[in-house]
């Protein structure tokens, strides 16, 4: 992965965004199309990246590498290598990490909620 610029505007921006606000702190953190996705895949315990490739569709193995490498920088997933031939690697959410469970439960159901709202409001104007 090619290296960030510092004084790119979207790495200004993201420094202003993230030191500013806790809220958009965490968004930024678990934020994007696939890290909720990753979360809640390891919900119920340890997977294999070959299993999470299994289970998110359409991920591609790079989108994969890049989140696990954030989320584990972030700490909110454990990466664990075992000393095997061929080597085993697994992730697993952090204490912190599963902290979250409960708010995208929450948040999935706001989603829900949302969604009908949508649909009903299309309806109406249909």
């Amino acid at each position: 992965m090619g290296k960030i610029k510092e004084n790119s505007t979207n790495n200004l921006n993201r420094k202003y965004i993230m030191s500013d606000c806790n809220l958009t702190y965490s968004v930024c953190l678990v934020g994007g199309r696939w890290k909720l996705l990753i979360l809640c895949k390891l919900e119920h315990g340890k997977l294999r990246f070959s299993e999470l490739k299994r289970d998110i569709c359409n991920i591609t193995e790079r989108m994969l590498t890049l989140h696990l490498r954030e989320l584990e920088s972030d700490g909110i997933v454990k990466r664990t290598v075992y000393a095997e031939v061929p080597p085993r690697v697994e992730y697993q959410l952090t204490e912190i990490g599963k902290e979250l469970i409960p708010i995208w439960k929450q948040l999935s159901s706001w989603g829900a909620k949302h969604r009908e709202l949508s649909k009903t409001v299309c309806e109406v104007e249909s």
